[in-house]
Order: structure tokens, then C-alpha cells, then sequence
């Protein structure tokens, strides 16, 4: 295995926002049994050692692949844009009105008679607001407008959280 190879390339993937996923899934399983440390007990220790660095790299580029916001922020990083991690914050002030305006519907759920379904109308906007960031990014990446793709990155991270949010809520209301 090349250590230097950027992910997509570690998978044979075409290096694009598009992912086949079920693909991915299947070169990772494969890979990951190629490359369990377990295979490597009886060897030498080097290479059990390169077994377990191997293994800790595909763990990790699967999980950045698999990722729809980790993939857009990797793929910036590989055009050397390292803007896109947590720090970014968009500057759109519609976008973030529309942030406060669903982070008070959440905090407004335990007011509400029919909590679950309130929480549900909530989280299929907050999905569908992210899967349409994750379309705009792929053309504006695609397109090579690197600034526009790393401002919507920004705006996916909000909505990334406010989807584990809106999951911990519903296990806090399964909980009741």
C-alpha cells in the first residue's frame, strides 16, 4: 500500500464529490480484511507494525469518504484549502437567521403537545436543507469555485450539527 496516495486514490475512486458508496463499502471490507493486524500475528514485527499503520489509514480514509461533509472537506484540502474545518463560519445572514430559527423550534419541542412529530418536521428540513448543500457543493466544486464550495462546507457543518442534535433529542424523547 502507498502511504502517499490521497484516499479516493487508496480505494481506486475516481477523486470526485460523487462517491459510490456501496463501492466504497465493498473496497473497505476487502481491504480491511487484506490489512487486519490479526492476519500479521505469526509475522515479523515490522510487519505486523505496517499491518496496523495500514489498517489505521483505511479506517480513517473510509470514514472521511463516507462522510458526506469529512469527503467535501477533504477534497478541499487536496486543492491545499484547509479553511474548511470547524472554525469556518459562514457570513450569510440569511443562513443564519434561518440557523436561529430552527435551533428555536428545537429548543421549543418539549413545549410542543405532539413532540415527535413537531421534531420530525424539523429534521426532515434540516435533511433536506443538507442533502441540497450537498448538491450545490458537488457542482461548485466540480465547476472549480473553491470559495463558494468552502462557504457552503461551512454551511454544512451547521446543518451536520444540527442533525446530531436533532438525533440526541429524539433518544432524550424516546427516553420520556
Amino acid at each position: 500500500m502507498d502511504f502517499t496516495s490521497n484516499y479516493f486514490e487508496l480505494f481506486g475512486l475516481p477523486q470526485s464529490y460523487h462517491v459510490d458508496l456501496k463501492l466504497l463499502a465493498d473496497r473497505y471490507h476487502g481491504m480491511q480484511r487484506e490489512f487486519h493486524p490479526d492476519r500479521y500475528a505469526g509475522k515479523p514485527a515490522q510487519e505486523q507494525r505496517l499491518a496496523v499503520q495500514y489498517a489505521a489509514v483505511i479506517n480513517q480514509a473510509y470514514s472521511q469518504l463516507s462522510s458526506p461533509l469529512l469527503r467535501a472537506q477533504y477534497l478541499l484540502s487536496l486543492q491545499n484549502i484547509d479553511d474548511a474545518g470547524d472554525t469556518k463560519i459562514t457570513r450569510d445572514p440569511q443562513f443564519l437567521m434561518q440557523q436561529i430559527e430552527l435551533r428555536e423550534k428545537l429548543a421549543d419541542l418539549s413545549d410542543a403537545d405532539d413532540a415527535f412529530t413537531a421534531l420530525e418536521e424539523v429534521a426532515d428540513a434540516v435533511e433536506s436543507e443538507y442533502i441540497e448543500l450537498q448538491t450545490v457543493f458537488d457542482q461548485q466544486y466540480s465547476q472549480s469555485r473553491l470559495q463558494e464550495a468552502m462557504e457552503t462546507v461551512a454551511k454544512m457543518q451547521f446543518f451536520n450539527k444540527l442533525l446530531i442534535e436533532v438525533e440526541q433529542l429524539e433518544h432524550e424523547l424516546d427516553d420520556k
